[in-house]
């Protein structure tokens, strides 16, 4: 499973990032992505939702959120 680093990195070059790196990876794979408090973690899952893609886990981990994400063929 990749994993994509985007703590302080601000909205909406987080969601771009976590898309871009979406659009790189086969159907079925799964991305886990570090989001920080607040804008970032309330906007990129819904965003990657929005985009037909489906959030298999959201927790928080320490003063950041863990997100795994799974690719769905769009």
């Amino acid at each position: 499973m990749e994993e994509l680093d985007l703590r302080g990195v601000i909205c909406p070059y987080n969601f771009v990032k976590t898309k871009l790196k979406l659009e790189s990876l086969e159907v079925g794979s799964q991305l886990r992505v570090l989001l920080d408090e607040g804008e970032p973690i309330r906007n990129v899952p819904q965003s990657i939702t929005n985009e037909g893609h489906q959030i298999l886990k959201q927790e928080k981990v320490e003063h950041y959120y863990l997100v795994v994400i799974q690719k769905v063929g769009v």
